[in-house]
């Protein structure tokens, strides 16, 4: 794979074929609520589980309101006006039609159906929603209900993602779950039942005090919990989080390598074997029409607008990202003013890097069209290492440097 004519060097982010602007729209909303916030945790995330309820509701009211005001700002503000004049060109004056919409938190359910079909509401006022546009909203299991389902279906919700994590008692104890184990299944079929048409699971492996045993009846009960896709992340222990503390004071283990590998894969074994395709490193479908389209359009280096306590935006390489402040988000949309504390804009080459390490996750690569121009020496010693390889002109992963990402990466750039 030889660098690109001269004339073409930016054809890959001004003219792509399945990555970029051609990969669709997003918007992603974040709701930073949670009861309780567990101990492996890093997100921007509020507990509000020892608060008054009545001023939970009140503050739910509040964020919701702020939620939507921060939304049609933004639309109005208008697409241009955020990016480099350098990449202008790349982009038409209106905003694209929608082709995803990601409600993720937190614990967006503690909302209820009522606020949560506001937002929804709100969206497809703002922007054009396409009429197939798939729209998931992230669920812990004890905030499920056949109501809550049934109100998200109304709402054109087509997809949730349960934080099952685990299947074993123990271990959702260290995880400081407040889930039974079997109340995922549970959920699950609660939002069958009303019609959900997608339906994940999110699994974690590799806590302290996981057994190989443990992980392999929670994949196993995962076939048997009538779900159509499932994300399994190894636990990463951050120094900012109650487990990185207890880490550094030792009286929790860190996260062993080898055995996470020896997790990833066990779960590659089961879950393929039950029929899951595995087309992500850390995800597995029923087949194509169940990948998630909302984290493909991330691993194909799309666009999207972010919204909320923390989110993060992406708009033809110019990235912002929102203060992680739930009332310093409240008090600066309140006061009429930008939430967004922070962006950057990437070089030609950062771009490019990044166009790697996300579209490498991806079982089937990048299309030959959408590579940045890559060396052909990095090429062929990346590939005598064993971490990529070429098919039909994609470049992807082989097995060993899909668990070697970022130094497949390092190789190629």
């Amino acid at each position: 794979m030889s660098p690109l004519p001269a004339t073409d060097q930016r054809a890959w982010l001004t003219r792509p074929v399945e990555s970029g602007s051609a990969a669709g729209f997003g918007v992603y909303l974040h709701v930073p609520f949670c009861h309780h916030r567990c101990g492996y945790c890093d997100f921007a995330t509020a507990a509000v589980g020892d608060r008054e309820p009545a001023d939970v509701d009140a503050l739910y009211d509040r964020y919701v309101t702020a939620l939507t005001t921060d939304l049609a700002r933004q639309v109005a503000a208008g697409r241009r006006a955020h990016v480099p004049a350098a990449v202008r060109g790349e982009l038409d004056d209106a905003w694209p039609a929608v082709t995803s919409v990601f409600i993720g938190g937190g614990t967006p359910t503690l909302l209820g159906g009522a606020r949560l079909t506001e937002v929804m509401a709100a969206v497809r006022r703002e922007l054009d929603v396409v009429a197939q546009a798939e729209v998931t909203v992230e669920c812990n299991p004890e905030t499920a209900s056949p109501e809550l389902f049934d109100a998200l279906v109304a709402a054109g919700v087509t997809r949730v993602s349960m934080g099952a994590q685990s299947f074993a008692p123990h271990v959702l104890r260290t995880l400081e779950r407040g889930h039974t184990s079997d109340r995922p299944i549970e959920a699950a079929a609660q939002a069958r039942a009303a019609g959900m048409a997608g339906v994940n699971l999110d699994l974690i492996f590799g806590t302290p005090g996981e057994t190989d045993d443990d992980w392999r009846m929670t994949l196993e009960r995962v076939l048997t919990a009538g779900v159509d896709h499932v994300s399994a992340y190894a636990l990463t222990i951050h120094d900012n989080t109650a487990f990185g503390r207890a880490v550094s004071r030792g009286t929790m283990p860190d996260v062993d390598d080898d055995l996470q590998r020896d997790r990833f894969d066990v779960a590659r074994e089961i879950l393929g074997g039950g029929g899951f395709d595995h087309y992500e490193i850390s995800n597995w479908a029923l087949g194509p029409a169940r990948h998630s389209r909302h984290n493909r359009l991330y691993w194909r280096h799309g666009d999207y607008l972010g919204i909320g306590v923390g989110a993060h935006a992406h708009q033809s390489g110019r990235r912002r990202w929102t203060t992680r402040s739930t009332d310093r988000y409240l008090a600066t949309v309140a006061a009429g003013e930008d939430p967004v504390t922070g962006s950057e804009e990437l070089t030609d080459q950062e771009r490019a890097e990044e166009r790697l390490m996300l579209g490498l996750r991806l079982r089937d690569g990048l299309h030959p069209g959408d590579l940045p121009p890559i060396d052909a020496l990095a090429l062929e010693e990346a590939m005598d290492a064993g971490l990529v390889e070429t098919s039909c002109g994609r470049l992807r992963c082989t097995d060993d440097g899909w668990f070697l990402l970022d130094e497949a990466v390092g190789r190629l750039v």
